[in-house]
């Protein structure tokens, strides 16, 4: 299927039989994929880790439903850097407080179908949080024509699509006379996979419970 020969590595298209005696089911699919995924987890008692994106209010709740019979873990990005950057975001967003600017850039490779991707929208979440505001209002998705003078109080979002990149996200705290950039570039996909593998390590053992990376990494 990949092409590059044999990889030991079984294929299935019947989920419940290829998955019935496992602890884990990793999963980057996509959201529709992943609500199928749920009732046989919890049938099964087969902890989910959910890498998935794009999933609305609805479907954030099934899965919240979920973790209350199986242990989940739901995280947009598996990445420990970029995992460590969130918990960055929220020390500056403390500390700078109400007298910057915020605007989060993130670049991806072309065949991304979401925008703003999930892990922007989660440094947002964070950073609006540690602000004490709600994202869905304060929200600017792009910006054109008169747009008039910038409101402090929103948090801008800008999204490129290109080539291969594999995953660019900065965000931006800028002040009268200086400005401070948080960055983290992923050269490599072996990095969510290393995660993912991190955060399977850890999840099985939890019964129930919602979960993401900053609990299996102590942050």
């Amino acid at each position: 299927l990949a092409g590059v020969g044999k990889l030991g590595v079984a294929i299935s298209s019947d989920v419940a039989k290829a998955t019935k005696d496992s602890d884990i089911i990793i999963d980057f699919t996509l959201p529709e994929v992943t609500m199928a995924l749920l009732p046989h987890c919890i049938e099964n008692q087969c902890r989910p880790v959910i890498g998935t994106t794009g999933f609305d209010d609805e479907q954030k709740n099934i899965i919240k439903q979920t973790s209350e019979q199986v242990a989940v873990l739901l995280a947009p990005n598996m990445s420990v850097g970029v995992n460590l950057t969130l918990k960055l975001l929220d020390i500056a967003a403390r500390v700078l407080g109400d007298d910057v600017d915020i605007e989060i850039m993130e670049a991806h490779h072309r065949h991304k179908v979401d925008a703003p991707s999930g892990t922007a929208l989660r440094m947002g979440e964070v950073v609006a949080d540690a602000l004490g505001r709600d994202l869905k209002t304060c929200a600017v998705y792009g910006r054109e024509g008169r747009t008039g003078e910038r409101d402090r109080e929103t948090i801008g979002f800008a999204t490129v699509r290109a080539g291969d990149i594999v995953g660019d996200h900065t965000v931006l705290f800028a002040a009268e006379g200086e400005r401070v950039e948080i960055t983290h570039k992923a050269s490599s996909r072996m990095t969510f996979a290393f995660g993912a593998m991190r955060a399977s390590n850890w999840l099985v053992k939890e019964p129930t419970g919602l979960f993401d990376m900053q609990d299996v990494l102590g942050l």
